[in-house]
């Protein structure tokens, strides 16, 4: 989505030379995971849980994603430096399963585009500017002009027809949560990712042209 903000006040030179990589984050999660923790202050079992699904899942899309040649045309041809700033938690199985898809589309043109990685609540200023539907869903990612720093756009938490099955389900939950997750997961892993790369293709086409 087109964003009002032109340049925000919280995201700065200094906020992206201590963001992660997309490696950097997963070593977080990984050393977290060690001492017995995952990102936020919530360190349940039940969190702690979310968050080694969450890292078999981001390794199972990584190595089964596959970029169609219109997305990996797409992303080569940003001539605008770009700075990608994505809003994540460990224990959130969307940003699982979207975030290695994205640091896949970034890797396609590393020259044009900046792949940071922040996480949600230590970032809440630049959350709550951000909200979908008025809440904190992740993943979200911000496209931002990497010399001005002005955010040209948005996109997130998850592909259209995702989100239309969230939003249907929060307004008539017919089935109990965790079954709608299982759906909701289901349908993730029949699209493989292709309606991630289809939207950001359609942005790089509005946001990634001088």
């Amino acid at each position: 989505m087109q964003h009002t903000v032109n340049v925000h006040p919280a995201i700065t030179p200094e906020l992206l030379q201590t963001a992660y990589s997309y490696n950097g984050y997963l070593n977080l999660i990984n050393r977290l995971l060690e001492e017995g923790k995952t990102t936020g202050s919530n360190h349940s079992e039940a969190m702690l849980e979310y968050t080694r699904l969450n890292v078999q899942r981001m390794k199972r899309v990584a190595q089964t994603v596959i970029l169609t040649p219109e997305t990996k045309q797409a992303m080569q041809a940003i001539t605008r430096k770009v700075v990608w700033l994505v809003l994540a938690e460990a224990w959130c199985g969307d940003v699982a399963i979207n975030l290695p898809v994205i640091a896949d589309m970034a890797a396609q043109n590393p020259a044009a585009i900046q792949l940071h990685i922040v996480l949600r609540d230590e970032n809440p200023v630049i959350m709550d500017d951000f909200l979908t539907n008025g809440a904190r869903s992740i993943p979200k990612l911000i496209w931002l002009d990497a010399r001005t720093l002005h955010v040209l756009g948005s996109w997130g938490p998850r592909p259209y027809v995702a989100q239309q099955m969230v939003m249907d389900h929060k307004q008539n939950p017919v089935e109990p949560y965790g079954e709608f997750v299982k759906k909701l997961m289901l349908w993730y892993a029949q699209d493989k990712g292709l309606s991630l790369q289809a939207e950001l293709t359609e942005l790089a086409i509005n946001w990634g042209r001088l």
